[in-house]
């Protein structure tokens, strides 16, 4: 399994994804809060992972973005 974290914020997402194994498979990053932010996240998770792995993406549950 792959795990995605996802530190939210107005402007920006500080990112992390990490093996089930404890693999660090991309050091943290950050997004834009836009549609490129979001297509440079998509792109990574691509990179990081094989069409067979399992992903689950965890977002900081903080003010109306935990909703």
């Amino acid at each position: 399994m792959i795990c995605v974290g996802i530190d939210v914020a107005k402007d920006k997402h500080d990112c992390f994804i990490l093996s089930s194994d404890g693999e660090v498979l991309a050091d943290v990053f950050t997004i834009q809060n836009n549609a490129e932010g979001f297509d440079t996240l998509l792109q990574t998770i691509r990179l990081c992972t094989r069409p067979q792995d399992i992903i689950k993406v965890g977002l900081e549950a903080t003010g109306h973005y935990s909703y």
